[in-house]
């Protein structure tokens, strides 16, 4: 069939009527559209046709004399060339696409600087395609791989280039990011909110510096999750049930993380908090911004006091991914539709499950991890990986 497409482009000034104009002359050849893509900028009208002739009642001057004909009528330029004949020195063996979207501040260079890493993994651009603009840029870039030494090294190149320039990156098989995500699974502490909330518990029973080292340990990786859990929280022991609930008033959301799940929410997105910290917290964040589901460790309280214990089965890395799937499993929702964000690393087998695994100011182990890292600047622009967040489910 490839031998009776056509490839059409067309540019110049945009105008009313342009696209009925040229599409209407090809409906009436009972030339087919195959695939389309339109655009304007800044009042520069192009567009892109990919059309099957075979069924078409003109032969090919007769084609190509009409559409000439409307170009001089509509003072645009038309180019006709054969898929065929476009694709002679296609390499054997197929493609294997990429989406690699970059996201922050705009700047001149941004995107020679991504074109140049690509280049040099031996990475082929496909498409470059503009999201957005204003305070935030976001770009999409696909790319084939197929003769990339290392898909993993092409990765750690585009998200070294992007830290260079400042710049956000998330890199995914083009396939798997058209797939509507419905299942939003985030962490807490560092995430959803900016402390970590045993640090501050630890502040109040006067235990501050020993936690905090155990924390940093705790989120590099250096440490088991479950024994500094249960060593941090050996050192409040005897702290009043008052002073988690006066941490709890003062515990400040992340810049625009609010806004971000009330989108998701009211788009009909399942939201789950999945933390390894505590459920005195997790419960009243649920009930506050609305979240499907929340989890967390319980911590003993006796007399109105920390008993320095925990309660049942730790949320640990394992956890944490196991309870993703069970949620998964009861909203029938499968794995590639979920979005993972997170910053330690008892995050980052959640991370690495989910369909979109997002490292949110996070620590090196798990921005290899995962399949892109935001800064906490550019939270919101994590929207632009729902799909349509418009769109109820």
């Amino acid at each position: 069939m490839s031998e009776d497409l056509l490839i059409i482009t067309i540019l110049g000034r945009d105008r009313e009527g342009l696209v009925a104009e040229i599409t209407g002359k090809l409906a009436g050849y009972n030339i087919n559209i195959v695939d389309i893509e339109q655009s304007v900028i800044r009042g520069l009208f192009s567009m892109f046709m990919l059309v099957d002739v075979s069924q078409s009642t003109a032969d090919d001057r007769e084609l190509r004399n009409s559409l000439f004909t409307i170009a001089n009528t509509l003072d645009v330029k038309i180019d006709i060339v054969s898929y065929m004949r476009h694709h002679d020195g296609e390499k054997k063996g197929g493609t294997d696409l990429w989406k690699i979207t970059f996201l922050g501040k705009d700047k001149p260079g941004i995107v020679a600087g991504f074109s140049q890493t690509l280049y040099e993994n031996k990475a082929n651009i496909e498409q470059i395609k503009m999201i957005a603009r204003g305070e935030l840029l976001v770009t999409d870039i696909v790319v084939d791989v197929s003769k990339t030494d290392s898909t993993e090294r092409l990765r750690e190149n585009i998200k070294r280039r992007g830290e260079e320039m400042g710049m956000d990156v998330v890199m995914q098989p083009e396939g798997r990011s058209h797939l509507r995500k419905r299942l939003v699974v985030f962490d807490m502490d560092g995430t959803l909110i900016e402390e970590e909330v045993i640090d501050e518990l630890g502040k109040a029973a006067g235990v501050g510096e020993e936690v905090a080292e155990i924390t940093a340990r705790g989120m590099r990786g250096e440490m088991d999750f479950i024994e500094g859990l249960r060593e941090r929280v050996r050192l409040l022991k005897g702290l009043p049930v008052e002073v988690l609930e006066d941490i709890k008033k003062h515990l400040k959301l992340t810049p625009e993380c609010e806004e971000l799940i009330k989108t998701l929410k009211g788009a009909g997105y399942k939201l789950a908090l999945i933390s390894g910290g505590f459920t005195y917290f997790t419960n009243a964040f649920k009930e506050r911004l609305g979240f499907d589901y929340a989890y967390g460790n319980k911590l003993v309280i006796e007399d109105g006091r920390l008993t320095g214990e925990v309660d049942g089965e730790i949320i640990d890395s394992r956890r944490k991914a196991d309870i993703m799937d069970e949620i998964a499993r009861k909203e029938n929702i499968s794995r590639e539709e979920i979005v993972a964000i997170g910053d330690g690393a008892n995050d980052q087998i959640m991370i690495q499950n989910a369909g979109l695994g997002i490292a949110f100011n996070a620590e090196n182990v798990l921005k290899n991890a995962a399949d892109g890292n935001i800064t906490k600047e550019n939270l919101r622009g994590l929207i632009y990986f729902f799909g349509d967040a418009r769109r109820k489910q």
